[in-house]
């Protein structure tokens, strides 16, 4: 991290600040007292105050009982990012945002001195966090925006000052927060709107960009050829084999054009957890884990890979819950169990109460099956999965579907 003396991150960051003996600076900032490294502010946030002492004992220089968390975050995140002179690539979307994150991580740090946001690090605390990181040489800064109201983006933009920004898609995500898709539109519209004259936006074709002094690139549906479990787009092979993650390797190819490093001929992408991690299982059998996160979009996209990837395996999902659709969360999620249907999903367990409507489209599956946790659900997957199956782990993180995911790698193990 660039440093901060020590009475500018008190000017900064208003709050308790206590200082280990002779420190007179930090060179990086923490929140979880585990992550510790010398040098280190460790921000309390929640039950952090319980952990001071843990801070200081693992070497941070200072530790800091925020008065108000977030505004604390942003000051910080806002300090050193003003230091630093990377490029910074803001990316949301409704879906494929971390994908899409990850690969241009991998596409830029050959060429480029990188910083990248860790899993999904988003939000008031994350976006601080990441930019946290950068150093003197950092060159290319990678963030990850999160939407999960009205005016969210345009914060966490004015800490970050991003001049490249990628919105992966817009689709219903987070409508009990803004009410539609005209909704979700107008959010995703915040990043573009916060880019710096002589900008790049890089959007979906329909996207509605009202500005003449950034430059606008268009996503169409990408070219992609397929051989030996790895995609070609735009003449740079990649470790991925779903239609979905090609197009997000299309708008992370975008990002790298815009930054003006090269191509290589070839990446592998080290994807963050839980999403689309493929396991074998026994007799044949591939557990494919999408546990992060779902959304109607996502969801589609999960099924059509499963039934490329199933060949003639038995293709058994575990579905749960998709948060935050507002009032339409029961016609979404019948459309995504027709859509299971459609797809050739022979067995369906559906996990959660706004699940139950899966199965009400579900009429297509022969076995369908609803628990009400993913506890529950891991007693019924041990019970319908058998050797040789093609299997869909899928839910919005709270639903907490990994466990299912974990007790089926549980079995090959």
């Amino acid at each position: 991290m660039i440093p901060l003396r020590l009475d500018e991150v008190a000017a900064l960051a208003e709050g308790r600040l206590t200082t280990a003996p002779s420190a007179d600076e930090i060179t990086g900032v923490k929140v979880d007292s585990r992550r510790i490294e010398a040098g280190d502010l460790f921000v309390a946030i929640g039950r952090g105050v319980d952990h001071l002492d843990d801070a200081l004992a693992g070497g941070a220089a200072a530790t800091l009982v925020p008065n108000e968390p977030f505004a604390a975050m942003a000051a910080l995140g806002h300090a050193v990012r003003g230091r630093s002179s990377a490029r910074v690539v803001g990316i949301t979307g409704s879906t494929g945002k971390t994908s899409t994150k990850d690969i241009l991580a991998a596409l830029c740090a050959p060429a480029a001195v990188t910083v990248a946001a860790e899993a999904s690090y988003n939000n008031e605390i994350g976006v601080p966090l990441t930019l946290c990181r950068l150093e003197p040489e950092t060159e290319v800064c990678i963030l990850e925006l999160a939407m999960r109201g009205f005016g969210q983006i345009a914060e966490l933009c004015e800490i970050a000052r991003p001049e490249i920004g990628i919105v992966t898609n817009v689709g219903p995500a987070h409508l009990e927060l803004v009410g539609s898709l005209e909704g979700v539109l107008r959010a995703k519209s915040e990043l573009v709107a916060a880019l710096p004259q002589g900008g790049t936006a890089i959007v979906p074709e329909e996207f509605p960009v009202d500005r003449e002094d950034i430059e606008v690139v268009r996503l169409a549906e990408p070219e992609v050829a397929f051989a030996n479990g790895r995609a070609s787009v735009g003449g740079v092979s990649f470790n991925v084999s779903s239609r979905h993650q090609a197009a997000n390797a299309s708008a992370a190819l975008a990002a790298l054009d815009a930054l003006g490093l090269p191509r290589p001929a070839g990446v592998d992408v080290d994807f963050s957890r839980w999403r689309g991690e493929e396991l074998e299982l026994p007799g044949g059998g591939l557990l494919i884990n999408d546990a992060y996160n779902a959304n109607p979009i996502s969801m589609r996209a999960a099924l059509d890979y499963l039934s490329e990837r199933a060949g003639s395996r038995r293709r058994v999902v575990v579905l749960g819950d998709m948060a935050e659709l507002g009032p339409g969360a029961p016609e979404f999620h019948r459309q995504v169990g027709e859509e299971a249907g459609r797809t050739g999903v022979e067995v369906l367990v559906a996990v959660g109460e706004l699940a139950r409507s899966y199965l009400d489209g579900a009429t297509g599956v022969p076995v369908t099956r609803w628990v009400a946790d993913a506890s529950a659900a891991v007693q019924a997957a041990d019970e319908v999965v058998e050797p040789g199956d093609c299997v869909l782990v899928k839910a919005s993180r709270a639903v907490g579907l990994e466990v299912v995911a974990e007790a089926l790698a549980a079995v090959r193990a």
